[in-house]
């Protein structure tokens, strides 16, 4: 989706987003030190990612957009068309190797 395509509120989710995720990023702690937001901080910043995805949920479905953003990997089969890939039981098990075994 071009920025051109995005309404400004949509814009503005998205620059929202990536300020509150930098600073998520730039704030990071490694586990048993202390971290420089408190909870509160920290608690809000999750609730405004939540508040975030549900709006920019509720645009993409009035613009008639998919809402499915979830990642998925590039080798992944297409299940948008409701086609599964079917493995007959019969294939499942060890690959035999092409050399016979020797006996003794």
């Amino acid at each position: 989706m071009t920025t051109e395509a995005l309404s400004a509120e949509e814009r503005i989710l998205r620059s929202v987003k990536k300020v509150l995720t930098d600073i998520a990023k730039d704030t990071f702690t490694r586990p048993g030190h202390s971290h420089p937001l408190s909870d509160k901080t920290v608690q809000g910043i999750r609730e405004c990612f939540g508040l975030i995805a549900a709006r920019e949920r509720e645009l993409s479905e009035a613009a008639g957009r998919p809402t499915n953003h979830r990642p998925h990997f590039t080798d992944e089969p297409d299940t948008s068309t409701g086609m599964h890939v079917v493995i007959p039981l019969g294939k499942i098990g060890r690959v035999k190797s092409e050399e016979p075994e020797e006996k003794d």
